[in-house]
């Protein structure tokens, strides 16, 4: 039995549309080199198929690093560690009220989930 650590974030204000190409971009690697990467693309150094996605990167990469601290909390070795799982899934619709003559919106949201583990 291997160990894992997760984290997950419930209803965050991204969009599945945008939260999947960057799931698929770090899955599967090392946890430091997945952090210096969307640390890249948040500078913009690098792109993800073509655009940053900055906010959504943001995000993930909190996420990323509270699994992390999961991980070093259960004394797991840290330079063996990976994404072993992420996923995103929808979330709950926010509603946001018509204001004057402007009509109202659905904002939406997504579950992140990220787990980590040894090799």
């Amino acid at each position: 039995m291997s160990m894992e650590a997760r984290a997950i974030l419930k209803n965050a204000e991204v969009s599945v549309k945008n939260a999947l190409p960057v799931c698929d971009a770090i899955r599967g690697l090392k946890v430091d080199k997945a952090i210096r990467f969307l640390e890249e693309v948040l500078k913009k150094k690098k792109k993800i198929k073509g655009r940053y996605y900055t906010k959504t990167v943001k995000i993930i990469l909190d996420v990323l690093k509270a699994a992390k601290a999961n991980a070093l909390q259960k004394n797991m070795n840290e330079k063996n560690l990976y994404i072993k799982v992420i996923k995103v899934d929808k979330g709950e619709r926010i509603l946001l009220p018509k204001k004057a003559k402007y009509a109202g919106r659905i904002k939406k949201a997504s579950h992140i989930t990220i787990v980590l583990g040894e090799r």
